[in-house]
């Protein structure tokens, strides 16, 4: 029973939450043992209370997933553990991770950490049947994330961390290019099944989240263009000006239009996009095109430092 719990909570979809690390890495602060250590921590609490919703949301689908082919196979849908011990043993973990968080992190991301585990357990319960709201929701949850990153570095008043208006753009603008492929990939992919194991697919057809596509992709490539090259990173986040070297972040935005094309084609040409996690893992290409955009990013937030 305790492996069938573990299975409940997904591992494999806990690399969602490497968002959390983004505030560490764009604010340089990756030399700061504290920083470091508040950000895994960080990490470590979302892992469990994305593991925690995971739980709830298959309690509550256990019927329609026993007609999905590979949901079926879940620990709950399966039989593997009942609905009680899961409920109980997820019940238990959202507490312990969220006292965690008031106790060892700043206030501001324990908050976020409540509002997050809220906000995407309504999801499970009634908001994932609700047409354009179910992807706003998902997209929210990764800025969610994002901002919990930056938090929980957060803890020297006299020198915060500065969060702008171009980060927060970006990530929700990826995160609904991410979900919505999702969707996409559901309902080509299931087929006159998906509205079943889905209802809110019922909703949407295949023109329509095209468009969509369309739109948070551009949307995407703007917000980061002007994250590029009107935002502030390291030195410049914290007020010091580093005059004649804040260009250099342009230079990752050919890999973020490739990832981004690349993407695109996998979603539209070979019906991908269905586990966007395992996609980026699993794609050479787009894999290379992640380790290309984080060596240049490092290397030039190391040269702003």
């Amino acid at each position: 029973m305790p492996l069938a719990f573990i299975q409940c909570l997904r591992p494999k979809q806990w690399t969602k939450n490497l968002l959390i690390f983004a505030g560490l890495m764009f604010t340089g602060r990756w030399s700061d043992g504290q920083s470091v250590a508040n950000a895994v921590a960080a990490f470590a609490i979302f892992c469990a209370l994305s593991g925690v919703v995971y739980v709830v949301n298959d309690v509550l689908d256990a019927e329609q997933d026993r007609l999905h082919p590979k949901k079926k196979n879940r620990p709950i849908a399966a039989g593997r553990i009942s609905p009680a011990a899961a409920g109980t043993g997820a019940v238990v973990l959202a507490l312990v991770s969220l006292v965690a968080a008031f106790l060892y992190l700043p206030v501001n991301f324990a908050l976020l950490a409540v509002l997050y585990l809220g906000l995407v357990t309504a999801y499970s319960i009634k908001l994932k049947h609700a047409v354009v709201l179910d992807i706003l929701i998902l997209a929210v949850g990764f800025v969610i994330r994002a901002l919990a990153g930056i938090e929980a570095i957060n803890t020297d008043r006299a020198n915060p961390v500065e969060i702008t208006s171009y980060f927060l753009l970006t990530t929700l603008f990826l995160a609904l290019f991410l979900a919505i492929a999702k969707r996409r990939s559901e309902l080509v992919t299931m087929g006159d099944v998906a509205s079943t194991t889905r209802r809110v697919l019922r909703e949407y057809s295949r023109e329509y989240l095209d468009v969509l596509l369309t739109v948070a992709m551009a949307g995407t490539l703007f917000s980061y263009a002007l994250w590029t090259t009107q935002g502030k990173f390291s030195r410049a986040a914290e007020g010091v000006d580093s005059p004649g070297n804040t260009y250099l972040m342009v230079f990752s935005m050919p890999f973020v239009v490739y990832g981004m094309f690349r993407y695109l084609w996998l979603v539209l040409k070979k019906g991908e996009g269905g586990a966007p996690e395992t996609l980026l893992l699993e794609d050479l290409p787009l894999l290379a095109t992640v380790v290309l955009w984080t060596g240049t990013v490092v290397a030039v937030l190391v040269r702003l430092r």
